[in-house]
């Protein structure tokens, strides 16, 4: 009998994990057809964890936000439950750095350790890991020591049975909840038939649930097909990718909905979240398959927003609704209301050096208006990103101490001064002072305190105070692989 609130993996149906499928919105789909578990797509460990946790109140999710603003995992209280969150890594410590950070919002953490494609296995992560069991036994046993939430791993069948159940078998005494197994091997691809014979043999070696996987296309075709290739390979429980991918309504019992429909209740989960539209885009031709060439299919490929999507299929009506309620919402949660956390003063503001005159910028306004108030100079402590990213890579937070308060901004910056810049910004905007951008000089260039070497003509103002400029509610830059990027809160 299964523990209440503890994943259960036996007697299941899944969705697999599966790169730029596999996004909040197809998960919560496949959950409406009756999937009990649904997996994300791979995330790779070392852009997980640099990522910050935010709750976002407008669309009631819960967003992990890389430094460059892309939103790498959303979530919500509707899958929390039976979401599993699959990451890509080789290394221990770092897998459970990412554990730790979402654990409280998915039901299991899975390794991958079966995906063939290059980014996944560059890095020795994916299928490369097959190569090296003592490296799968140190993560996974990290893993299971370090978190509350079951830990499992899916894998792909060595070329020998023997090697199979005995990697298997190892996997299994380092605690993990269950092990999918696709059967065929790294060098395998779809229109190679699929080896139940491996699959029933790793099911019967081991008392851990085993998760068949790979039978889309040999076996599985409807729910009904289900239950016989469970049979087949003696497994506990079946996972499907590309038969959920063509039509997630594989899930149902009471059978496939025509694909149209399929399309249009996925595409309203897009629009509820957010989805990234390129990401949207590549999921409904995945749907349309041979169909997309048709007149349908061009619409979609040619669209550049969710709006656009949803005329295509005369969603317009729909999208609007959506809009108003996203704006109500907004309107709550005034994306330029600063957050105090621990102390310090915190708004999503970016420093653009576009926006400023030559030789002005935030840091010199503060240090100047510190001077006129007869208050000790601005202190900046600046820390870069996490130590998994590499050096040339990594991006900076600074914190800036005036008067005995400190203010930060939650945007990442490229740069140590970039971070300052912002840290300063953001310090000048909660004390309604002038930020010296553009546009603002002409009007204020008389009451500056920036004199000396600098020209008068481009110095900005310190006495009159500026109105906050307005910030948009959306997100930056948002990915194109995996795209599960979307619209971030800004407080």
């Amino acid at each position: 009998m299964a523990t209440p609130g503890v994943l259960c993996f036996r007697d299941i149906t899944a969705l697999a994990p599966m790169v730029r499928v596999g996004t909040l919105p197809m998960r919560l789909l496949a959950l409406d057809y009756g999937a009990d578990i649904v997996y994300c797509e791979e995330l790779i460990d070392i852009k997980m964890v640099t990522c910050e946790r935010v709750v976002n109140e407008e669309l009631d999710t819960v967003d992990f936000v890389a430094p460059d603003e892309r939103v790498m995992f959303r979530t919500c209280e509707r899958e929390r439950d039976r979401v599993v969150f699959q990451m890509g890594t080789a290394d221990p410590d770092r897998a459970l750095a990412v554990a730790l950070l979402v654990e409280k919002d998915v039901a299991a953490i899975d390794v991958n350790m079966g995906c063939p494609k290059e980014y996944s296995t560059k890095g020795g992560m994916g299928a490369a890991l097959l190569s090296d069991p003592d490296k799968i036994e140190a993560i996974l046993t990290k893993l299971v020591q370090g978190l509350s939430k079951p830990v499992t791993c899916k894998i792909r069948i060595l070329p020998s049975m023997e090697d199979t159940v005995r990697l298997v078998q190892r996997i299994e005494r380092t605690g993990v909840a269950a092990i999918a197994v696709h059967g065929r091997t790294r060098e395998e691809r779809p229109k190679h038939p699929l080896h139940c014979d491996f699959l029933k043999a790793v099911s019967g070696a081991v008392g851990v649930p085993v998760i068949a996987n790979g039978g889309s296309l040999d076996m599985v075709k409807s729910f009904e097909d289900v239950a016989a290739f469970r049979s087949a390979t003696g497994a506990a429980a079946v996972m499907l990718a590309r038969a959920a991918m063509w039509n997630p309504s594989v899930f149902r019992r009471q059978g496939l909905l025509p694909v149209q429909t399929v399309m249009e209740d996925y595409l309203k989960y897009a629009v509820r979240y957010d989805n990234h539209a390129f990401n949207t885009k590549y999921c409904l031709c995945q749907m349309l398959r041979d169909k997309v060439e048709s007149e349908m299919g061009k619409l979609v490929k040619t669209a550049q927003t969710l709006s656009d999507i949803c005329a295509a299929y005369g969603m317009q009506a729909y999208y609007e609704e959506v809009q108003v309620l996203l704006r109500s919402r907004r309107g709550l949660h005034p994306p330029e209301t600063p957050v105090t956390l621990g102390g310090v003063t915190t708004m999503a503001l970016r420093f653009h050096r576009r926006d400023y005159p030559p030789e002005i910028t935030p840091k010199m306004f503060l240090l100047e208006w510190c001077r006129k108030e007869k208050l000790e100079q601005p202190h900046y402590h600046t820390r870069p990103g996490s130590r998994y990213r590499p050096i040339s890579d990594r991006l900076f937070l600074s914190t800036v101490t005036v008067d005995n308060k400190q203010y930060r901004s939650t945007l990442w910056e490229k740069s140590k001064k970039g971070a300052e810049q912002a840290a300063a910004l953001v310090c000048l905007r909660v004390l309604r002072l002038p930020e010296g951008r553009r546009g603002e000089e002409q009007q204020q260039e008389e009451e500056s305190g920036l004199g000396g070497k600098r020209k008068r003509a481009v110095a900005p103002p310190l006495l009159a105070a500026a109105p906050p400029q307005e910030e948009s509610p959306f997100s930056g830059p948002q990915r194109g692989e995996p795209p599960v990027s979307g619209r971030t809160p800004r407080s």
